[in-house]
């Protein structure tokens, strides 16, 4: 198993979904055929090309074929995204602190989301609302 059959494996679209399909559970080629909405020979194309790549593994069990994810490759292509993923939420960690600094948000991270009620309702002894007024029937 390569890193590469790895990627080209999950470029497919259809592929990608028999893989979230199995991320719930292991499932037979008819349930993953039924969900996916494929045929049947285009579904096992598929799970071969999932299996060649060691994404898959598939068990026999009495009449039907069982596949289940491999955790193992999942887990090489984690490890290869993580310098990525990390600069990815440095990225977002800057742009965060800089959308802070423009709008003036405290450093606390909930305090200030929302106006303070005594800032846009300073004298909250009157009613907001005007009896007299007229009613926009009116």
């Amino acid at each position: 198993m390569s890193d590469a059959s790895l990627w080209t494996a999950l470029a497919d679209p259809h592929r990608r979904a028999i893989v979230a399909l199995l991320l719930e559970r292991p499932r037979a080629v008819g349930e993953i055929v039924e969900a996916c909405g494929q045929s049947q020979p285009s579904t096992s194309k598929h799970l071969r090309v999932l299996r060649d790549a060691g994404l898959v593994r598939v068990r026999q069990d009495a009449q039907r074929r069982v596949y289940a994810l491999d955790p193992a490759p999942i887990a090489t292509l984690d490890a290869w995204l993580a310098p990525y993923r990390k600069l990815w939420n440095e990225s977002l960690d800057v742009l965060g602190r800089r959308l802070d600094e423009a709008v003036g948000e405290p450093s606390d991270e909930h305090e200030g989301l929302f106006p303070n009620t005594e800032e846009l309702f300073p004298n909250t002894e009157e009613p907001l609302l005007n009896d007299d007024a007229p009613s926009p029937k009116d």
